[in-house]
């Protein structure tokens, strides 16, 4: 390849890559899976490293920034230059670079940095990472992303470099409440990106999304901490998530590196990774390094895994439906990648069918890897005959499917059965949920796997899955020990307390606190009563008309009636009377808690110690307010401030123990 040749194929991939970066990074469908962006990556550096020439707009010196484009917040420079890693995908690379130091290891996150500032012992600032020295300041998110405190005992100068990334759990949960497939999206760290994005107005949305923080350094202490992993200890003793870390050196990196790399190959992590970290112990020894491009020489070196890939002949193409979306799943002959065996991929949806060029079943040969050592991924196909086919029908209700075009271009197979159970996978999971019937074993993967089945179609039919047991075992990921868990959690779930039903019910605007409200206040039989003979509940504090109204709306539907009433001859619920009205020592007060609770177990705990005794807890200060509960008296934080201002006395949880006990609750 000549050197004109050279520079076409790098601007090429330039094009390629940054396109595929701002997509991946903006919370837009993806267009390239890491594999192939590595693949091109990893071809772009040796073009430059052969040619001797860097193009502008390289992705190989620059730190992306797209991720922020869309943040809601304003700009603002970093104090310390938030540079990337330079990476490598050889342990001997690392070991080079380690040489006789100390060093540690730490995951490499598959999430947005974020940059957290305190001062004073309080947090002053949260900025997105940008590109690098331009940040976004999204200072307004910091009551709604877990992992960090809002208050520390240190007072000096503070700044925390971390992750913030969505569990897989939670990312499957978020992609299937949402109707439309323009709205899903194609990996957590496309969720987190999109929820980054959001501004003060959709707070609600964004900590419903469980963004969770991950310390990974500590940049700045005016203390003097010298120990990478002294500073790691630090921020975990003061209350932040980090990343997990172990010393080692050079000699112990391979064992180190290959019993993390088993941590994830063996599925159990449900935080997204894409790689490793090493850093050296000696921070002042890291901070002398020089910046190449965009790479801090000595802050640290990542390393990413070789995906192993395996080719495999399509067995046939499995239909899958959730929400409104037909999803297709490619079904293989078994390959083993990553220590172990993998049959099924999902290819997402037609668009992506016809992307990859799938041809008919036992004629195509497909290319598959595990992205991230963790999820199965079709990258190619080999071969082919024919072409694939679209169901007329729909797998789960046999109703006529279309064909959808967004207004992007991508193309989804649809139900067109407004009734499909399948569209009801949202609310079967708020049913089984932990606050509804508490169901073991009924992950919303489980749910659509059995609904995809026929076995589901309404809430009564999960109290008949014992008549599917023998067809249960035999499915993938089940057997005997899962099954009969499973149907054991079932049973227990028949006794259930009215509060948790009314909650399972899915009744709009009624959700545990409103279902709670309505059961002490009418009983479980009074509940009936009222619907049955359309009386409402406006009469029950906190309810009001337009909730009392949803929930005789609810009723009024035949279909919800019929289901409420035949639940009610598989259940055993609890005959709960009328709650005498609540007297004790907080009668009559109106508290607000706010910051960390150390004596009770939790907030909610605290709740409802307070709400037990007579007592009502607000979310915000107001001349109503009698106490403003928060361990941090002396704080300067905006509902302490307006306290002051209003003369209301600041209580510390042993302040209220001493004045209204409590302690019992803690438990």
């Amino acid at each position: 390849m000549n050197q004109i040749e050279m520079i076409a194929r790098m601007e090429e991939l330039i094009r390629q890559l940054n396109e595929a970066s701002e997509a991946y990074y903006g919370g837009r469908e993806e267009i390239m899976t890491n594999y192939e962006w590595d693949a091109g990556f990893d071809e772009l550096a040796k073009l430059e490293q052969e040619s001797g020439i860097i193009l502008p707009a390289s992705p190989t010196q620059a730190v992306s920034s797209a991720e922020e484009d869309n943040a809601g917040g304003k700009k603002e420079e970093h104090e310390f230059p938030a540079l990337s890693l330079a990476k490598t995908k050889q342990i001997a690379d690392l070991q080079k670079w380690a040489g006789e130091l100390p060093i540690w290891l730490s995951w490499k996150l598959d999430g947005l940095t974020l940059v957290l500032t305190y001062d004073n012992g309080e947090l002053t600032k949260i900025l997105t990472r940008g590109n690098g020295t331009i940040g976004t300041n999204i200072t307004y998110m910091k009551d709604v992303i877990r992992g960090f405190p809002q208050t520390l005992e240190y007072k000096g100068h503070l700044v925390v470099r971390g992750e913030a990334t969505i569990s897989y759990t939670d990312f499957e949960i978020i992609n299937d409440s949402l109707e439309e497939d323009d709205e899903k999206f194609a990996n957590p760290r496309n969720l987190a990106s999109g929820t980054l994005a959001l501004d003060a107005k959709n707070l609600d949305k964004v900590k419903e999304r469980r963004l969770c923080f991950n310390a990974f350094t500590l940049v700045y202490i005016q203390d003097e901490i010298r120990s990478w992993g002294a500073r790691m200890d630090f921020l975990r003793n003061a209350g932040f998530t980090t990343v997990d870390y172990e010393a080692t050196d050079a000699s112990g990196l391979p064992d180190c590196v290959a019993r993390w790399t088993e941590r994830v190959e063996s599925g159990k992590m449900d935080i997204p990774v894409d790689g490793l970290v090493i850093a050296y112990d000696d921070t002042e020894y890291a901070a002398g390094g020089s910046v190449t491009g965009h790479h801090a020489t000595r802050a640290g070196y990542a390393f990413k895994w070789q995906d192993a890939s395996a080719i495999s002949t399509l067995d046939h193409i499995e239909w899958s439906c959730a929400a409104s979306t037909i999803t297709p799943v490619a079904v293989f002959h078994p390959v083993q990648l990553e220590g172990t065996t993998v049959s099924r991929a999902s290819l997402c949806n037609i668009s992506e069918l016809e992307r990859l060029g799938i041809g008919e079943d036992g004629k195509t040969e497909l290319e598959i890897i595990k992205s991230n050592k963790i999820i199965p991924k079709c990258i190619a196909v080999k071969s082919r005959i024919g072409r694939f086919s679209i169901p007329e029908a729909c797998p789960v209700c046999a109703a006529e499917t279309y064909v959808f075009e967004s207004a992007s271009g991508t193309k989804t197979l649809k139900c067109s059965n407004p009734n499909c159970p399948a569209k009801n996978l949202k609310k079967f999971q708020r049913f089984v949920g932990r606050d509804g019937m508490d169901i073991d074993g009924l992950s919303i993967e489980t749910l659509r796997d059995f609904v995809n089945a026929g076995f589901i179609a309404d809430y009564t039919d999960i109290f008949r899955l014992a008549e599917h047991a023998d067809e249960i075992r035999t499915m993938p990921g089940y057997g005997d020990k899962s099954c009969a868990n499973l149907l054991a959690s079932i049973e227990r779930s028949r006794n259930v307390h009215p509060t948790r039903l009314i909650v399972a019910l899915c009744i709009p605007m009624i959700g545990v606190d409103a279902a709670k409200k309505l059961v002490r206040a009418a009983g479980w039989q009074g509940f009936l009563q009222r619907l049955q003979e359309k009386t409402g509940f406006e009469d029950v504090d906190g309810i009001g008309a337009e909730k009392s109204g949803a929930v005789l709306a609810w009723y009024a539907d035949e279909k919800n009636r019929s289901v409420f009433h035949a639940l009610l001859q598989v259940l055993n619920v609890e005959n709960a009377e009328p709650a005498a009205e609540a007297k004790g020592s907080c009668e009559g007060k109106v508290f607000v808690i706010t910051g960390d609770v150390h004596i009770f177990k939790n907030r909610d705990a605290f709740k409802a110690y307070v709400e037990a005794n007579g007592g009502k807890v607000t979310g915000s200060v107001s001349k109503k307010t009698d106490y403003l509960v928060n361990n941090d008296v002396t704080s300067t934080s905006s509902k302490n401030l307006k306290a002051r201002e209003l003369n209301i006395p600041i209580l510390s949880e042993e302040d209220f123990v001493a004045q209204f006990g409590g302690t019992e609750s803690q438990d």
